[in-house]
């Protein structure tokens, strides 16, 4: 009786322990209990890093719209072919001669799709004009957008939202550099009686006068961090333009990116690429590619040292500044988010209670109100922080 009852007990232990390693992802089955999954659905990939190995799934191979985690596929491929230290270039040539303070001849404003263009590169290109000895100009200021093609929006942006302007020489998002470029010189007391503005290509045989520049490093925070889509789509646009093309399209970017979906295994699966912001109703990836592409930027340190600092940190700052408060994601959870009518999506990566990185997409598709989706995500996190891993299985850590 002794030994039977010492058997039985040596069982009841057995379960207990494994009721408790998979606590976590019977809490995480729980969390798909929701009501709210009558009407809307999700999917869902956790992969272990260090191990390795997925260790949660839900629909994961599912089509959705990503929204705004869209901008991490372009800021993945942007990384893996650029580099952080890519160069959003605008540049300012000139030809003809200046003789007695008047240019006869003609300036080129060339642009390459800089996001962060301001005032004060502006008032350096007047200056740069002014110290030629120019006073007066007679001949053409040329604005040369050809870097990309002639679209303002990118495809399946619905009409009645607030896009930006897809202008290749932008500033402050509008269409106004030549503008502002003529005022600067006017006050730096240059006459522009006889000028004539035009758009063209610049030719051959021009002379380089000044250019300004961005990092692409500069260009991710505000994109990733304040989920600014027009940085997403300027980052989208040199991709698109590493192929040599010109002018760059959308098709251009879209190629390069199902190249890296080849290289993270994924390539022969389909999706529907659109923009490089999550702006269009026609994007349409999955929650397994997601966390493949985060799962490809860990093992690759000149893409990831890059990405991770871009991240919104729950509860620190950018879109998840207001999020997971007063838990243990706080600070912890560094992932992008994303919300769009009907669409609320988040993926990054996080680390457990034992220190282990785990990378995580989370794409809720069907919701109605996003404050919904939001809060199931930040409960996944929650319980992937407050979690541990023993032998490729989550676990709660002891006492909880």
């Amino acid at each position: 009786m002794k030994r039977l009852s010492y058997f039985i007990l040596l069982i009841w232990a057995s379960v207990a322990m494994q009721a408790q390693d998979s606590l976590p992802c019977a809490r995480l089955d729980s969390l798909l209990q929701a009501p709210m999954f009558e009407t809307s659905t999700v999917g869902m990939m956790v992969y272990d890093l260090e191990g390795d190995s997925v260790i949660f799934k839900k629909n994961e191979r599912q089509l959705l719209r990503p929204a705004s985690t869209m901008k991490l596929v372009t800021a993945i491929t942007a990384l893996d072919r650029l580099g952080g230290d890519h160069q959003l270039k605008t540049r300012l040539y000139w030809r003809g001669q200046v003789a007695d303070g008047v240019l006869e001849g003609d300036i080129y404003c060339v642009g390459g799709m800089d996001p962060l263009l301001d005032s004060s590169d502006v008032a350096f290109f007047a200056e740069k004009i002014r110290d030629l000895g120019v006073t007066s100009i007679r001949g053409k200021i040329v604005t040369d957008v050809s870097m990309k093609e002639p679209l303002d929006w990118g495809e399946g942006w619905c009409w009645d939202d607030d896009n930006p302007h897809l202008y290749a020489l932008a500033l402050g998002r509008k269409d106004i550099f030549i503008d502002e470029l003529l005022r600067q010189l006017t006050d730096n007391g240059v006459v522009l009686d006889s000028v004539v503005l035009a758009n063209g290509q610049k030719p051959a045989k021009v002379r380089l006068l000044a250019e300004r520049s961005h990092a692409l490093d500069e260009v991710l925070v505000p994109m990733m961090k304040q989920s600014d889509n027009f940085m997403a789509e300027a980052v989208f646009y040199q991709i698109a333009a590493a192929t040599g093309h010109r002018p760059a399209k959308a098709s251009d970017a879209k190629g390069l990116m199902k190249q890296l979906f080849n290289k993270v295994g994924l390539g022969r699966r389909t999706y529907r690429l659109a923009d490089g912001s999550g702006l269009s109703l026609y994007n349409y990836l999955s929650a397994e590619l997601e966390t493949m592409l985060l799962r490809y930027a860990w093992r690759n340190r000149s893409v990831y040292d890059h990405l991770y600092e871009t991240l919104p940190v729950a509860a620190i700052d950018g879109t998840l500044k207001k999020r997971m408060a007063n838990t243990l994601a706080a600070g912890n959870v560094h992932a992008k988010t994303g919300t769009v009518t009907g669409v609320s999506a988040l993926a990054g990566y996080c680390t457990t209670a034992d220190g282990r990185q785990l990378a995580f997409s989370i794409i809720n598709q069907g919701i109605m109100d996003s404050k919904t989706g939001r809060d199931f995500q930040d409960r996944v996190c929650q319980v992937l922080c407050e979690a541990g891993m023993e032998n490729g299985e989550l676990r709660m850590e002891t006492g909880e």
